[in-house]
This record gives C-alpha cells, sequence and structure tokens, in this order.
C-alpha cells in the first residue's frame, strides 16, 4: 500500500531534458566547428578573395610582361602593387588554413575574426578595394592630364587600366558595404537566427545517424551473444 502524502508537503517534478538541446550545448564546446559556424558566408568570401587573388595576380602579370622603354613606369608600378595585392589576400588565406590546421587558437572571438567569412576577410577586401581605386584614380588622373584617349585614335592602355582598375576597386569597396549591412540586418531578425539554427540541424542529423548506428551494433552483439 502507498501512503499518502503528507499533508504540506510539496512535490517538484523536473521537465525532462532536451536531448536536442543537449546535443546542441555539446556542439558549441567543440572548437573545431566553430570554424565552420557560417558556411555561407565562409563560401562567399572565399570565392571573392579567389576572384581577387586571380584578377590582381594575372592583371599584375599582365602589365608586368607588357612593360616597354615607353610606358614602363606606370606598368612597373602598377602592375607591382597587383601582384603584392594578390599575395596579401593569397597569404591570408593560407594564415587562416594553417591557424585551423594546427588548432592552436581556441578562443571564439579570434576564430570568428580568422575564419574565412570573418572580420579578416572583410578588413583583406576593404583594403584591396580601396588601392585599387587609388590606382585607377592616379591612373585616371595622369591619362587625362596627357589629354587622353586623343579624338579619333584608340583608347590609351593606360586610361583603359584606369578605368577598369577603379571600377573593380569600387565594385569591392561597395560590396564590402552592402554585405556588413545584409549580415548585421539578419543577425538581429529572426530570420538570420533561423538561417543559424538550420545549420546546426546538419550536425544534429548527424547525431541521430550516429546515435542510431550506435544501437543498431549493440543490438547485433546481443543476437551474437
Amino acid at each position: 500500500m502507498t501512503s499518502p502524502a503528507c499533508p504540506g508537503s510539496s512535490l517538484s517534478f523536473e521537465a525532462p531534458a532536451d536531448p536536442l538541446q543537449i546535443q546542441h550545448n555539446i556542439l558549441e564546446e567543440q572548437v573545431e566547428l566553430w570554424w565552420f559556424r557560417d558556411p555561407a558566408k565562409s563560401l562567399l568570401c572565399y570565392s571573392v578573395a579567389v576572384l581577387l587573388i586571380l584578377g590582381c595576380g594575372l592583371g599584375g602579370v599582365g602589365l608586368l610582361s607588357t612593360t616597354t622603354s615607353v610606358s614602363s613606369e606606370w606598368r612597373l608600378g602598377v602592375g607591382t602593387t597587383l601582384c603584392l595585392l594578390a599575395l596579401g589576400v593569397l597569404l591570408k588565406q593560407l594564415l587562416s588554413s594553417a591557424v585551423q590546421d594546427m588548432n592552436c587558437v581556441r578562443s571564439r572571438r579570434q576564430i570568428d575574426m580568422l575564419k574565412s567569412g570573418g572580420l579578416s576577410d572583410l578588413l583583406v577586401v576593404l583594403i584591396t578595394g580601396i588601392s585599387l581605386v587609388i590606382c585607377g584614380g592616379v591612373l585616371l588622373h595622369l591619362a587625362l592630364a596627357n589629354h587622353m584617349p586623343k579624338p579619333g585614335q584608340a583608347l590609351n592602355d593606360m586610361y583603359i587600366s584606369g578605368v577598369v582598375l577603379l571600377a573593380g576597386g569600387g565594385a569591392a569597396v561597395v560590396g564590402v558595404g552592402i554585405y556588413s549591412v545584409v549580415v548585421v540586418l539578419l543577425e538581429r531578425t529572426r530570420h538570420g537566427r533561423r538561417l543559424v539554427d538550420r545549420v546546426w540541424n546538419i550536425f544534429t542529423v548527424s547525431g541521430h545517424m550516429d546515435r542510431q548506428g550506435r544501437r543498431e551494433t549493440t543490438s547485433s552483439l546481443a543476437n551474437l551473444i
């Protein structure tokens, strides 16, 4: 027989723990996963970095390879600048990969800064864009000061290079501004938080699959015994 509860005694029932929340908390503590928290932003910024490396590198090599005695000064200067910019963007990507592989950074703030799509990528793209704008503006100023292109003649190489560099650098700077505004708005809205939850759902599904596989393995061993 069960004894009745004493009057005045209070029974407290704790809510059952949510396994999804527990798994989410466990995944939050995994430092290795912090590098891949925002795959969409990482892929976008990585693609932009590859475009900058190819564009600046090929442009710089092209100008350096076509340097002549007549136009050696501006081709040599702009070509060297473009090659250095491409090397700087490539160095940032290699540095992020090396730090990630060595697993020597354990701070979430530093990882958010160094990973693809983080603050360091925005600064690299912004600095590259501003440098391209400056180079393009200088070339356009020199071309217009020397009355280039002249009417009835083909467009001068300095003028074309200035327009291309100015357009590319301006697009990079404007893109960084739009990207920053969109990211800030997404992170402050419900839709942005939903996107973050979708990423974690991928790891949650994989966790369920692993747990189901362990149960099947256990039942198979029991049957064998």
